[in-house]
């Protein structure tokens, strides 16, 4: 984790007031990082040791990014309100990824853990993650490609009292409102999980819903659900993402 210095904030606090065209210089002159083309950034602090942001990235109000040790932000991705990122040693937001609003996305800082950790958070190319999420990357969390973590109040856990277990979501999978991941607990590519789900183990058969306390595959999807997930998760996404 990188640790952020009083004075250090308060200087990104007032950068945050200022308008984008002066916000990316003070950025890249003051603090080192790489900022692309195009980008916005409204009222938000961004706090990390390394940062590279790429062309085309718009960030919204009232965001607070705070000791990140590695922040990397791919083109085109949309940050919304009232989001927060907070530790760890590698945040990656890919190309075309989406954050909407009041999400937390929290690495607990040294956790009293009886083994080594990778606090890493990877959200694929084309995922969304929409509102009110909490996901606790104090371990190694990755959610793969053109993901949806949809509606609201998901919690995902890489914790319990001693210990950390990564948890990996695959790609093209719709996660419904109120799911709950356990650690060490996966999802596979191109499923639906229902509302409410508990998730406690690895999961691994493709193309099935998945429900259920605990959650396991209940049906195989039909064509008209696997067409619903492989649709764009935006209307401006790309061929290849």
């Amino acid at each position: 984790m990188h640790r952020t210095s009083k004075f250090r904030l308060a200087v990104l606090a007032c950068i945050a007031v200022l308008p984008s065209f002066l916000k990316r210089p003070c950025y890249r002159l003051g603090f080192g990082y790489r900022i692309g083309r195009r980008v916005r950034v409204g009222f938000s602090i961004i706090d990390a040791r390394s940062c590279e942001i790429e062309d085309d990235v718009c960030i919204g109000h009232l965001n607070v990014i705070i000791g990140v040790a590695n922040l990397k932000i791919g083109d085109h991705v949309k940050i919304g309100h009232l989001n927060i990122i907070r530790g760890g040693e590698e945040v990656t937001l890919g190309r075309y990824a989406e954050l909407m609003r009041m999400n937390e996305i929290n690495s607990i800082p040294e956790p009293d853990a009886v083994n080594p950790v990778d606090p890493r958070f990877i959200l694929g190319n084309g995922s969304i993650i929409t509102t009110g999420h909490k996901i606790d990357f104090t371990d190694r969390v990755e959610i793969g490609r053109r993901t949806i973590i949809g509606g609201r109040n998901s919690s995902i856990w890489t914790h319990n009292r001693q210990r950390t277990l990564p948890i990996k979501i695959g790609e093209f999978a719709y996660v419904g409102s109120e799911i709950r991941m356990a650690p060490g607990s996966t999802l596979p590519s191109r499923c639906v999980v229902g509302i409410g789900a508990v998730v406690s183990k690895k999961i691994e058969c493709e193309g099935f819903l998945i429900a259920g306390v605990p959650a396991k595959a209940i049906k195989e999807l039909s064509v008209e659900d696997q067409f619903l997930i492989e649709r764009k998760t935006r209307p401006d996404l790309p061929d290849d993402v």
